[in-house]
Formats: C-alpha cells, sequence, structure tokens
C-alpha cells in the first residue's frame, strides 16, 4: 500500500482536516504517515489510521523527510502557512529540498493537493489494473 505523508502547520491543521474529511474515501486506499498533532488530529476527525511521527519542530518533519528518501513516500502534503515564521524552518527546507533530489510530489496548499491526490489514485488505479507497482525513484 503506497504512503502519503500529511504535515500541516499550525495555521493550517483546520484545513488539512477537512481536506482529508473531503477525501476519505480517496485517502483509506493508501498508508498515512504524519507529523504528531496532525497526525493525532486527522485521526481523531476521520478515524482514519494515521501512522505518527515526531511534532514537526521536534524532529518529525526529518524523520518524514528519512521516508523520503528512503523511497517509502509515494506524496506529501503539506500545507504550508506562508504568513508565519517557523522556528524549525531548517527542517522544512530539508524536507521540501528532500523530495525534490528524490522526485516525489509535493504539495504546500489545497489547490496543489487535489491534483497530487488525483494523480496519486490514477496511479494506483493503473497498478492495480496491470497487476504490478513501480518503485519510487
Amino acid at each position: 500500500m503506497p504512503t502519503i505523508a500529511l504535515i500541516a502547520h499550525d495555521g493550517k491543521k483546520d484545513d488539512m482536516i477537512r481536506f482529508v474529511r473531503e477525501h476519505r474515501d480517496l485517502l483509506r486506499r493508501f498508508h498515512l504517515i504524519a507529523t504528531g498533532t496532525t497526525g493525532e488530529r486527522i485521526a481523531q476527525a476521520t478515524g482514519l489510521p494515521v501512522e505518527r511521527m515526531r511534532s514537526g519542530p521536534l524532529g518529525g518533519d526529518a524523520q518524514i523527510a528519512a521516508r523520503v528518501a528512503e523511497g517509502q513516500v509515494s506524496g506529501l502534503f503539506f500545507l504550508v502557512d506562508p504568513l508565519y515564521a517557523h522556528p524549525h524552518e531548517p527542517d522544512i527546507a530539508g524536507l521540501l529540498r528532500i523530495c525534490n533530489v528524490y522526485d516525489v510530489p509535493l504539495a504546500t496548499n489545497e489547490a496543489t493537493g487535489k491534483l497530487l491526490l488525483r494523480g496519486l489514485v490514477e496511479k494506483l488505479e493503473d497498478e492495480d489494473a496491470f497487476g504490478q507497482e513501480e518503485p519510487n525513484p
């Protein structure tokens, strides 16, 4: 089962919950991982199973970056609050860089999130139809 990572800054957590609720039926087809508080709130609000990492400022962004580098993440949804400075900015920049290095699709707002989810579901359906899985680079 492919993995999707979910991260949201504090000012975007409610948006993430709403996004996951709206797309719950599609997201249930994936293994979900998330940073601590985001994952807890998603699980409580939707009942979906979420593997929780540490909180972003406590290393959760780095834990997810490691999963990306190991080829274990098919897509990353990171709802960024562009109007607020974040104390763990180097971890955030590192995570975004790792996604670019390993060519893992990344959505930083809901509009790109919808497109990314559509693409991941389409890929999953193609793999199901042909009985094969394309490895992450």
